[in-house]
């Protein structure tokens, strides 16, 4: 029996819907209801979506204002497997054959440098809080700062392993500091934490910090980051009011448009309990626009299907693939980075989140992409892309 056991493996979900348990347990009262959620992101095919092509049969966007000429939007299978997985524990999971050298932990005591750079922990706290250039441009220290059971894109850091989780929370130092490492880079992003129990409102600099977060996209798969590892070393708590600032400022108060995508593909759906993702997300049908295009639920209730009806068994959970779709970011935030394949290549879109950066995608694959522009630099520089599907077969989340 020990060894069936051992040898079992979880059936990964294969559809947006087995990954998104968020409204299976609708209720007004929105009780709290527990997914006792980590395992490695393998590689997976993003989101695929079709653009009509142009006169010139290139993959350009040609939108008009008519809702059937839009293309089709569809939510991200990439994001919603790779947050299942978090949410559930990673449920295939390998423990590693390594003796577990807690080398997050002894980071965060002080006791061993970030490795490329070596820079101990009390320097980044005490030295770079408001310089915002080296946050912003140095690539290596986020993976140290917030740790998960994941490989980001600096490979000298070390993945949590579930023992040095329950060590690093037992531990009041290394707490303090994870503490202060948050609240370091919510001042980077125009934020000031407010209390112990996560609470957050705009800094004082935080028109300054918006503009830079709202045009710098690549802070949007360190946010996602920072809310994971907050979740495995025992901050749960703190996502939902980080996410639901977020929310407010991208839908409503429109000081942040360009977040909106990351927020409601990954953001939201690093909380591990439905009923908060749940109040989250009312809150974002509420102001998104255009409202019939809102893609993340709750599922449209249906009458019961006639005998014979064409389409009837198509159950709840949809991802609104047949609701006019919402103008694709990359029109409505007017002339956002891009890639647009050389003639001849069948294209994917795929969102600027989704689109980390491929590890099997060589120099030949890469030369195939014609950049439109770009700001991002640096490993961390993730774009967005149109990719040739047989081409994107690995990834490496940040």
């Amino acid at each position: 029996m020990g060894n069936l056991l051992g040898n079992w493996r979880f059936k990964e979900p294969s559809t947006v819907e087995e990954c998104d348990s968020t409204w299976g347990s609708d209720s007004e009262s929105d009780e709290p209801a527990a997914e006792d959620d980590s395992g490695i992101s393998e590689s997976v095919s993003p989101a695929e979506s079709e653009w009509p092509p142009g006169n010139n049969g290139d993959l350009s966007p040609k939108l008009t204002d008519s809702p059937e000429f839009l293309p089709k939007m569809k939510r991200s299978f990439y994001a919603a497997r790779d947050l299942y997985k978090y949410r559930h524990c990673y449920p295939n999971y390998k423990k590693s054959r390594q003796p577990n050298e807690y080398r997050n932990l002894r980071f965060y005591l002080n006791k061993i440098p970030l490795v490329p750079d070596g820079i101990y922990i009390e320097e980044i706290l005490t030295r770079w809080r408001g310089d915002y250039d080296k946050l912003e441009h140095n690539h290596t220290y986020i993976q140290w700062l917030f740790p998960l059971r994941e490989q980001g894109l600096n490979f000298y850091a070390h993945e949590l392993t579930q023992d040095e989780i329950k060590e690093f929370q037992s531990t009041r130092e290394a707490k303090r500091r994870f503490l202060a490492a948050y609240s370091l880079m919510l001042d980077f992003y125009g934020i000031k934490l407010l209390d112990k129990s996560g609470n957050v409102a705009r800094s004082s600099k935080w028109q300054e910090r918006f503009h830079h977060l709202n045009e710098s996209q690549h802070n949007y798969l360190r946010i996602t980051r920072i809310l994971k590892s907050l979740g495995e070393l025992g901050y749960e708590a703190f996502k939902a009011p980080l996410v639901r600032l977020f929310l407010e400022e991208s839908l409503h108060r429109n000081t942040l448009p360009n977040m909106q995508h990351s927020i409601l593909e990954y953001f939201v759906y690093t909380i591990r309990r439905p009923a908060a993702r749940r109040h989250l997300l009312r809150y974002a049908r509420q102001h998104y626009k255009p409202a019939h295009a809102f893609l993340w639920g709750p599922p449209p209730k249906r009458s019961k299907p006639k005998s014979g009806d064409v389409g009837a068994s198509v159950g709840a959970g949809s991802s609104g693939i047949r609701a006019p779709a919402p103008t694709p970011e990359p029109q409505r935030r007017g002339g956002e980075t891009s890639f647009i394949p050389a003639s001849g290549c069948s294209g994917t879109l795929v969102s600027y989140h989704d689109a980390t950066v491929c590890q099997d995608v060589d120099a030949e694959s890469l030369n195939a992409y014609t950049p439109l522009g770009s700001s991002m630099d640096g490993p961390e520089g993730v774009f967005m892309m149109i990719l040739e599907r047989n081409n994107y077969s690995g990834a490496v989340p940040l």
